[in-house]
């Protein structure tokens, strides 16, 4: 079982451009996830199943004990104004950090999240917030985190999520063909939103439904 130390003084800001850090999240449970807003596979989907976690957890009365937070591996790319306009496009109704990129790099480097840039597939997919066609792509270590009210790492889920085929059409018009095939025919062992639920009630120590919409 995991109990590790988190970067927590690690200086990132958040889509209001405001200073961020896991120091200020202590006391809650933070469910992490490495992103980029341009992401056209794995990414889309972690926003689904978090979108689909907080309304859970919410409608149990426990949405004030858990925190949701991407994380950027595109710090390049992923300027605050984006990532506000990724939160009000995308229905991100969480934190969205970036940085500078020596920053993200120090962030993400003792959960053991890798990150490169790699060509952009051809012909390349258009950038939702620029309208001009993508450069290149990122490519990322998959999943989520779980932090513990202490600041320590506690769980970590290094697949990507299982949304049965269901994910919403604006979160869809962001993946290529290969994201699309992933949506609807996901791979063993990836976790599913009820799965996450069950690591972040660990936590909490009180089970939380699932609602199965």
């Amino acid at each position: 079982m995991l109990d590790q130390p988190t970067p927590q003084h690690t200086p990132l800001v958040d889509e209001q451009g405001r200073a961020v850090s896991l120091a200020a999240l202590r006391g809650k449970v933070v469910v992490l996830a490495p992103f980029l807003s341009l992401c056209q596979d794995e990414c889309p989907l972690v926003t689904g199943a978090f979108i689909a976690l907080q309304r859970d957890l919410r409608a149990a009365g426990l949405g004030n004990r858990v925190v949701f937070v991407e994380a950027t591996v595109d710090p390049g790319r992923d300027s605050v104004a984006r990532l506000a306009a990724y939160q009000k496009e995308f229905g991100a109704d969480w934190d969205l950090w970036t940085g500078t990129p020596t920053d993200v790099a120090a962030f993400w480097k003792p959960f053991g999240v890798e990150y490169q840039i790699v060509p952009e597939g051809q012909p390349p997919k258009t950038d939702w917030f620029t309208g001009t066609p993508l450069t290149y792509d990122v490519e990322h270590t998959d999943g989520y985190i779980l932090i513990d009210p202490r600041g320590r790492e506690r769980f970590v889920d290094a697949t990507a999520p299982n949304l049965a085929g269901k994910l919403n059409p604006k979160l869809t018009s962001l993946l290529d063909d290969g994201g699309v095939h992933d949506l609807r025919h996901p791979q063993a062992p990836n976790w599913t939103t009820a799965d996450a639920l069950a690591s972040v009630s660990w936590l909490l120590g009180t089970a939380v439904p699932v609602s199965g919409s």
